[in-house]
């Protein structure tokens, strides 16, 4: 047993062939993109604006434009439209790409305590979480970040790399296949789905 930065019993040795590294796999999917300080007033997951952002993500064939739309909505997930809250997602941000998680973990912490119906706070604690190791910890905020968000397909294929982590792979495979529902444009998700129905010998979503 291994135990986790945050101090819980955690199983050691999760490496089997679908896990890799999961931190790079992270970045891959887009799990470290989210932009704080845009520099124009957003409105979370409750934006107006998201509903037609989600029709043209899921209507449009083109890749560029998919990537576009898809960060298009990312930062607007990223903005709660507090000062003091997108204060804290800046500089939680800022420690999470220097991997300093600790005080990452405490400044995300500090946002879901402040505004608990911010989704991207529960989002981005739980990539901390993620990252240090405490994947069920992981999963119940994302399971928060899903309930304020149910088309945060950012939220989904985290909680696809936890359940890989643990590996359970079919729940891996239905998470993946719901953020691909979602935003069809995640190319480093659809590689996953792919290798994991050859591994579950499984067709179709």
């Amino acid at each position: 047993m291994r135990r986790s930065a945050l101090g819980g019993l955690l199983p050691g040795g999760h490496n089997g062939p679908m896990r890799g590294n999961l931190a790079a796999i992270a970045v891959a999917l887009g799990l470290l993109a989210a932009p704080f300080g845009a520099g124009h007033a957003l409105a979370d997951q409750n934006d107006p604006r998201l509903d037609q952002l989600f029709t043209r993500l899921a209507a449009t064939t083109d890749a560029a434009e998919g990537a576009r739309l898809g960060k298009e909505i990312v930062d607007i997930w990223g903005q709660s439209g507090r000062r003091e809250i997108d204060f804290l997602m800046a500089d939680a941000q800022r420690f999470l790409i220097r991997r300093e998680f600790y005080p990452a973990y405490a400044r995300f912490g500090h946002v879901v305590a402040l505004a608990p119906d911010f989704a991207e706070g529960w989002n981005k604690r739980a990539h901390v979480l993620h990252l240090m190791g405490n994947f069920t910890a992981s999963i119940s905020d994302i399971q928060r970040a899903l309930d304020l968000e149910p088309r945060h397909f950012l939220a989904l294929a985290g909680l696809g790399l936890n359940y890989l982590s643990l590996e359970s792979n079919r729940l891996a495979l239905e998470a993946f296949e719901r953020a691909l529902r979602v935003n069809p444009h995640l190319a480093g998700t659809r590689r996953k789905v792919e290798q994991l129905r050859v591994m579950l010998g499984r067709r179709h979503i």
